[in-house]
């Protein structure tokens, strides 16, 4: 055993000194007595030691002392830091062989420059006390050599990691590697260094004995599939694959599956455009799981690529299937070029497939003199990590010297002349989607025949101009407006409802609407505008017609109120939509249970062009078959045996309709006419509100009770039902769903529909309903029109998504005047008011 003592700034070892006695000096009479005395002293003190610790045990007084847990610097860990790029070694002839990990060219050339990285590092007095070692991964054409260095960082040294910068690692690379290149054993010139920040899970040696693949592409579609494919792949997975093809030509990677654990922190499928996980040379980082109507595409720029999987999550998932294969390479020339048709459309390369990095393409587009031209975007994802869109300094489409970046629902340009330059460019790092778009010649002087013309170069309906939304995404049709007698003016001249003055919301923009709608110092003012008298809030009554005396009162930690969520315990949260939030507010976790729901288990884009939904999209959505009618009413799928509709579906006055044996739904349905994933379940039971009313649609809900439970799937899941206090605001974006008729009077949709709406103000929703809402109702839509649910979505969902991710449903599709008219939006059954008796009719 050894002891260790600090001395004069150096460690030295001591150890302790061990005498061994002969057996003459065992036996000696004088030590005989030294036993005897040492064996009373000895019990002496045993005694002595019972005697306190019976004291400290039983008699000295208890301090309620807290555990001493661990010091600051002991919480700490140590830190591993990798930065990974290429060099290009510009005095050496490519071999074939250089790709091989296991060949003797592979191991020397990689030999060499590991040392020379490593005399680099050691040579710096910061980077050597933390250096690890250095790895080259891989070479390319050129020759270009792939290579990452590991940096360990003690815990007592992590106040050293903010002077861990790209720009130091680089500035030592260029600085001192190529003097270390020329006392090599082959003298390397060495340029074009580059390193960034890496994942140093994605560091990978491919000469040891890990999860690495190297693969060649070619013109046959070949396929890669993640460890334990298609069941789970396991934890801690780390696997690469490296992916070459012939030189002058690039590779295009499908995914036709992809289910990767949904936290991208976690685990990911990372691809570079590069040997490297170099940051700088990334193309696109993924999770989640996608459907097959929107896989992952991405194409390289040149011949090589590299594909990532890390996972780090205690769920596994299935992993991914992808499909590679050799295409023509993108270059300048093979993009672009003089577009002289009247009419047509173009895309950014290889749409919808991810474009390629580093690259610029141009389009002429020419039409005859005396005409304009005018683009119109129907898709625009150009999105980047941490990219300024007003600035656009990576990935853009310029037009008429402005750059658009990011990702934008609508895009409309027009010229100032015959002609348009449309410039599109990519950087050397991440891509996306891109674009596609239309165009067409204009006539000037009547760019709209009968609509009017947007300054943005759209063309929109004569009845949307000045009144009071921003059709035109630029305010063109808002603007010089006379006001109707039922607007009101805004001091930016701007025509508004007047029902929408003093509501609380700054419709006009400039805050005028609002400005003459103070309460007296001693009221307070309701969400919908009105004043109460400032006793009556927070008093636990509805003095609002709104409910907003009530719903943000900062009430005694437990006091339960009707705005109060309320635990199973008995004890109450007083906090807004507490409710599957993600956050355990109740002290019994109650408030999470039941939550697996409201999730989409495929991934989708926010924008995927036009209204069709997209296959898993809206997996709650149900479509109800009566008889031989086809497709009748919607309904949300609230369990695996319970549906939830509209009253009015089932027609109490026809028994026929509330025949459970006359209907059959269909629950993962996307196309009417495609049955593929769809399951199909008779009813059981039927159960109308006993409160319904037929002439005035209140208490417009119905419950439906399943012949057979339903199997959860990517594409059939439920949707979280709200608590009686959850609050959806007035403005709050919400979806509604169904295969209704695409217009008044049409004939029904055969692809899911889907459409966003707001929320309207209660007040307002009172107003243009002529007083005949209910406390049970909730208005939806656009009051300008143009949006809105119709027939055949009755019975369906309006649901909208909260901060945690969830989505609930806030409403069922009840009624309205005709669809999507001027000032009628469409009137929900409001989930919240009538949420206990679906709780205690299904036990959901």
């Amino acid at each position: 055993m050894g002891s260790v003592a600090y001395d004069n700034g150096n460690y030295r070892e001591r150890h302790e000194q061990v005498t061994f006695l002969t057996n003459k000096e065992k036996m000696s009479p004088k030590r005989k007595t030294g036993v005897v005395v040492g064996v009373l002293l000895a019990l002496l003190v045993l005694a002595i030691v019972a005697g306190v610790l019976i004291w400290l045990f039983l008699f000295k007084p208890k301090e309620n002392k807290q555990p001493e847990g661990p010091t600051a610097s002991q919480q700490r860990s140590a830190t591993t830091l990798v930065y990974s790029g290429h060099m290009e070694l510009s005095n050496l002839k490519y071999s074939q062989a250089l790709e091989d990990p296991t060949s003797s060219e592979f191991k020397n050339l990689a030999d060499d420059i590991e040392e020379i990285l490593e005399a680099t590092y050691k040579n710096d007095p910061f980077f050597t006390k933390y250096y690890n070692k250095s790895v080259v991964s891989a070479f390319s054409e050129g020759v270009m050599a792939y290579h990452w260095t590991q940096f360990d960082v003690p815990a007592a040294d992590l106040e050293q990691l903010p002077r861990f910068t790209q720009e130091r690692v680089i500035q030592v690379l260029r600085s001192g590697i190529r003097r270390e290149g020329k006392r090599s054993a082959q003298v390397l010139i060495i340029k074009d260094i580059t390193a960034s920040a890496t994942d140093p899970r994605m560091a990978r040696n491919p000469r040891a004995k890990e999860c690495f693949f190297k693969l060649e592409a070619n013109a046959q579609v070949q396929t890669i599939e993640s460890p334990g494919y298609p069941k789970r792949y396991p934890p801690k997975t780390r696997c690469q694959w490296q992916i070459r093809a012939p030189p002058n030509t690039a590779i295009h990677m499908k995914f036709p599956f992809f289910h990767v654990e949904d936290d991208c922190s976690n685990d990911f499928v990372y691809i570079h455009d590069s040997l490297s996980p170099d940051e700088s040379q990334a193309v696109t980082k993924q999770c989640g799981q996608r459907p097959p109507s929107n896989p992952l595409e991405v194409v390289s720029s040149s011949n090589i690529m590299l594909v990532n999987l890390i996972s780090d999550s205690e769920i596994q998932r299935p992993g991914f299937k992808g499909e590679y294969t050799v295409i023509p390479i993108s270059t300048a020339k093979s993009c672009g070029g003089l577009l002289s048709a009247k009419s047509g459309n173009f895309s950014s390369p290889h749409f919808p497939s991810f474009y390629p990095p580093a690259l610029d393409c141009n389009w002429t587009i020419q039409v005859p003199a005396g005409q304009k031209v005018r683009v119109k975007f129907t898709m625009f994802r150009m999105k980047e990590p941490d990219v300024d869109v007003r600035v656009c300094n990576k990935d853009y489409v310029e037009v008429m010297g402005k750059k658009y970046c990011g990702e934008r629902s609508s895009l409309a340009l027009s010229s100032d002349t015959n002609t348009m330059l449309v410039k599109f460019h990519s950087d050397e790092s991440y891509t996306d989607k891109g674009f596609m778009a239309v165009y067409n010649a204009y006539d000037p002087k009547n760019p709209c025949p009968d609509k009017f013309a947007c300054a943005s170069g759209i063309c929109i309906s004569m009845e949307l101009k000045c009144d009071g939304w921003n059709d035109c995404g630029d305010m063109s049709d808002e603007r010089q407006c006379s006001c109707d007698a039922d607007q009101f003016s805004c001091a930016n001249g701007m025509c508004k409802p007047r029902y929408w003055v003093c509501d609380r919301v700054n419709d006009c923009g400039d805050g005028s609407d609002e400005a003459q709608c103070s309460c007296e110092g001693n009221e307070w003012k309701c969400e919908d505008g009105s004043c109460i008298s400032q006793d009556l809030v927070c008093n636990g009554k509805n003095d609002c017609s709104d409910g907003s005396d009530e719903s943000s009162c900062s009430q005694p930690s437990g006091t339960c109120t009707d705005f109060t969520f309320k635990c199973q315990s008995g004890t109450c949260v007083n906090k807004a939509n507490a409710e599957c939030n993600r956050e355990k507010d109740c002290a019994d976790g109650s408030d999470e249970l039941n939550c697996d729901c409201g999730v989409r288990p495929y991934k989708h884009n926010r924008i995927v062009g036009g209204q069709n939904a997209d296959i898993g999209e809206w997996p709650w959505q149900v479509s109800l078959h009566f008889l031989t009618s086809g497709h009748v009413c919607g309904a949300s799928i609230i369990s695996k045996t319970w549906l939830l509709s509209a009253a009015h579906c089932f027609q109490p006055g026809n028994p026929d309709y509330h025949d459970p044996q006359n209907w059959q739904t269909y629950s993962g349905m996307h196309d009417q006419f495609t049955q593929d994933g769809v399951q199909m379940r008779k009813l059981k039971t039927i159960i109308n509100s006993p409160d319904y009313n037929q002439m005035t649609f209140d208490y417009d809900i119905a419950l439906l009770e399943l012949a057979e439970p339903l199997e959860f799937t990517n594409t059939i899941h439920p949707i979280c039902l709200p608590d009686r206090t959850h609050v959806f605001p007035p403005g709050l974006p919400c979806w509604v769903t169904g295969w209704g008729t695409l217009r008044e009077g049409g004939r029904t949709a055969r692809i899911l529909q889907k459409a966003e709406v707001k929320i309207i103000n209660d007040t307002v929703c009172n107003v243009v309903t002529e007083g005949q809402v209910t406390s049970r109702m909730l208005c939806s839509g656009f009051l300008a029109g143009g949006v809105d649910a119709c027939q055949g979505d009755s019975g369906g969902p309006l649901v909208c998504r909260e901060e945690s991710g969830k989505w609930f449903q806030a409403g069922i599709v009840s009624w309205g005047e005709g669809c999507a008219r001027r000032n009628k939006p469409g009137v929900y059954s409001r989930v919240t008011k009538l949420r206990d008796w679906i709780r205690a009719t299904t036990g959901v």
